[in-house]
């Protein structure tokens, strides 16, 4: 795996409103139909969220999910990865109940409670598409994303334990890599580890270059060798953090989850356009793209067949 970048796109989300870009991903066949279109672009990963088809709310509904998840495993060989974050919206019932219906090869786990400021985008906007657009956004500036060590141990027993799935562990700041390694202290977590650093929310760590070196040092100090990283950078910043990250041995998330723009001031017109960009960069730096079964293999992933749906 030298030389090997993992692309992980994600495709929807649930931060972006459909008022931001007509080219988000809503029903379950524009997100199945821009997922197929990242596989084949480069992306071995694919982090999945739904959406009410009629309204584009974030929707933790199993059954939206079930309506694109073997589309998109019938045309690709992607692995397949659904969020247990959802939004900071939901129970922590309703954000596990799609992933507890699919047994996915892996799902993201996001590693503590905290602010997750998505407010101040809605000043950016003075008419919406949708009338809860303006209030899902406002939430966020009372609503603290949880989830408290008795979270995350259930998801580790429920869907590590239990389903066989393996995790993209989402930290959004220094302090959620200390749980992590914690956590693997005490036994709970097998190697090789796969950490996601997301930077650029506000209420986690700001989008630097300077944090990414403090996160890398971070975990090079408290995880040592067993683990590989990857970095998601919110907005503008996810290009340049990308490449910094591939820089420095890691892996690249982007998609339209992360940021809905291609270049300043141009909206992506789809996932696999942010794919393909990140693409060239990393092989025009002597890097090769990793393939799907190479991206199993890295993470000790169960395989595709032996999934629920």
């Amino acid at each position: 795996m030298k030389n090997k970048v993992v692309i992980t796109c994600a495709v929807t989300g649930s931060i972006h409103t459909p008022t931001m870009s007509p080219h988000l991903p809503v029903t379950p066949d524009e997100i199945a139909e821009q997922s197929i279109a990242a596989a084949e672009a480069g992306a071995a990963i694919l982090h999945l969220h739904a959406r009410e088809p009629k309204t584009g709310k974030p929707s933790a509904d199993p059954d939206v999910f079930m309506a694109f998840l073997p589309r998109i495993k019938q045309a690709t060989d992607a692995v397949l990865n659904i969020s247990t974050g959802g939004s900071s919206q939901m129970t922590l019932a309703q954000r596990l109940a799609p992933a507890m219906r699919a047994e996915p090869e892996m799902c993201s786990l996001n590693m503590g409670s905290m602010n997750f400021g998505i407010f101040p985008m809605k000043d950016a906007y003075a008419e919406w598409t949708h009338d809860w657009e303006p209030g899902f956004l406002e939430a966020t500036r009372d609503v603290v994303f949880k989830n408290t060590f008795a979270d995350i141990e259930h998801i580790l027993a429920a869907l590590g334990e239990g389903c066989g799935t393996r995790f993209e562990f989402e930290c959004y700041d220094t302090g959620h890599i200390q749980t992590l390694a914690w956590y693997r202290r005490q036994g709970l977590l097998k190697g090789p580890l796969f950490l996601q650093f997301v930077m650029g929310v506000l209420g986690g760590i700001d989008a630097a270059p300077e944090q990414l070196v403090h996160m890398k040092a971070t975990a090079d100090r408290l995880l040592g060798g067993d683990y590989h990283f990857s970095v998601l950078a919110a907005g503008g910043r996810q290009m340049g953090l990308g490449t910094m990250g591939v820089v420095m041995g890691g892996n690249v998330r982007v998609g339209l989850e992360d940021s809905l723009t291609i270049r300043r001031g141009e909206l992506a017109r789809s996932n696999a356009e942010q794919v393909a960009k990140i693409r060239r960069i990393v092989e025009e730096l002597g890097h090769e793209i990793a393939t799907p079964d190479e991206a199993r293999s890295l993470i000790g992933l169960k395989g595709g067949d032996r999934v629920a749906f």
